[in-house]
């Protein structure tokens, strides 16, 4: 990792260097892409089926492409008893989270014959796309599936890679099934949000698309924004961890490991006001990096985008923290919610030191799908207002248009729209 003094410069420097991860910057994949997208768009099924063979590796068709009731009870037996426990007991605690953030449509009637108000109304259906293969992550099922549950979404459709065999991952499956998933199809990559996006023979369009994969996936969501609607182009994963002297220097490494660890393109940082922590925390990472299952993976992700930074005082380190606007920010110091206060850009914030990350990964309930590559300074976490539309509601009495209809002839006369005007002004011809 490398150890800098907190300056306006080196920040600087730090947001560009973080930013040339973003799936934005990967435009020379933007042509195969495109081509994955007309031709799926152009020949359907057919289409699907040959990119299904040429990169999972797989022949599949109209009859064997959708996951069957006996395919999940298949994966139940595959799958320990212990773990599907606890994807239970996490879909608790993610569902009632998720239950805090329904909104209700809302009508303001007042006594001078007006009617406002909001209808809020819960999209029909929802593509939710989910890595396979050795990047299955059931606890990611959860996330994306459960907060368009809540939200009443109808429809939910899950589309995954399926290996050589035609077999998904059963753990994906088994989280599918509990979180309430009403269509799983084998299918991934590119093609796959082509087929969510356009439809096809044996799948449906949806109106919105949400998930996680790779390069191509997430250039694919880019380019059929539009047609459907997207929760986002996610990028790397991050961490950054702000703490002061009081910090455990042990704790404080394992949680940016935590983060390092999914690829070499993942980012974790230390902002802090200790020099202690600066000098500790690199010894307590090689000695975990003796020990960790990816360890080399580990290594190139701290290399190329781990940083300590050094801060003369806390505020320095705050402000810091809200320029990197990092997808998960831990607080360990000694007044970590007084932190907290003054933090105003970060995708999920961990309070205290046993609150590391993984924690929201997995358990504790808030949506792990979050903003990443700074854009936690416009964007929110996955939430239930993803999976709704709202519709304002107006109601107007003949008595009310009438004690304002000059008003509004008036304002759209000035903009020279003159059938503005006039759509008023017939209402209330007879009375002139």
């Amino acid at each position: 990792m490398k150890i800098q003094k907190v300056t306006k410069e080196n920040t600087k420097n730090i947001l560009e260097d973080l930013l040339r991860r973003s799936p934005s910057q990967y435009e020379s994949y933007e042509k195969s892409v495109r081509a994955i997208l007309d031709d799926i768009r152009t020949r359907g099924d057919e289409a699907l089926f040959s990119y299904t063979e040429k990169f999972d590796g797989c022949r599949l068709d109209a009859e064997t492409i959708q996951v069957t009731e006996e395919e999940i009870e298949e994966a139940y037996s595959l799958v320990e008893p212990s773990l599907v426990d606890v994807i239970k007991k996490a879909l608790v605690n993610i569902r009632e989270y998720h239950e805090k953030q329904k909104r209700n449509s809302w009508f303001d009637a007042k006594p001078d014959g007006t009617i406002l108000g909001q209808k809020i109304t819960p999209l029909a259906s929802v593509g939710v796309y989910v890595p396979g293969g050795k990047a299955a992550y059931p606890s990611s099922v959860l996330m994306n599936i459960m907060p368009a549950k809540v939200a009443g979404v109808e429809k939910i459709v899950m589309v995954t890679p399926p290996d050589r065999f035609g077999k998904v991952t059963p753990a994906t499956l088994v989280a599918a099934h509990e979180a309430g998933a009403t269509h799983v199809y084998k299918v991934g990559g590119a093609q796959a949000i082509a087929a969510l996006a356009y439809g096809t023979e044996t799948i449906a369009k949806v109106d919105k698309i949400v998930g996680p994969g790779n390069i191509y996936v997430a250039l694919a969501k880019k380019a059929v924004y539009g047609h459907v609607s997207i929760d986002s182009i996610a990028g790397p994963s991050e961490i950054l961890v702000l703490a002061d002297d009081t910090a455990n220097a042990h704790y404080v490494a394992a949680d940016l490991l935590s983060q390092a660890e999914h690829d070499e393109m993942a980012s974790a940082i230390l902002v802090t006001t200790s020099e202690r922590l600066a000098r500790e925390v690199p010894e307590e990472i090689e000695a975990y990096l003796k020990t960790l299952s990816r360890a080399k993976i580990i290594r190139k992700s701290l290399e190329s985008f781990g940083y300590i930074l050094v801060a003369d005082s806390m505020e320095d380190a705050i402000d810091t923290a809200n320029a990197i606007a990092s997808e998960h920010l831990e607080i360990v110091t000694a007044n970590p919610f007084e932190v907290m206060t003054k933090i105003r850009n970060a995708g999920a914030i961990f309070i205290g030191e046993y609150s590391s990350e993984p924690l929201g990964d997995y358990f504790a309930g808030p949506n792990h799908v979050l903003p990443t590559n700074g854009t936690a300074k416009f964007f929110s976490p996955l939430n239930v207002d993803d999976f709704i539309k709202k519709s304002s509601i107006i109601y107007y009495s003949k008595d009310a248009l009438r004690k304002i209809h000059k008003d509004i002839e008036t304002f759209a006369k000035a903009e020279q729209l003159s059938a503005h005007a006039n759509s008023i002004a017939v209402r209330f011809e007879d009375e002139e």
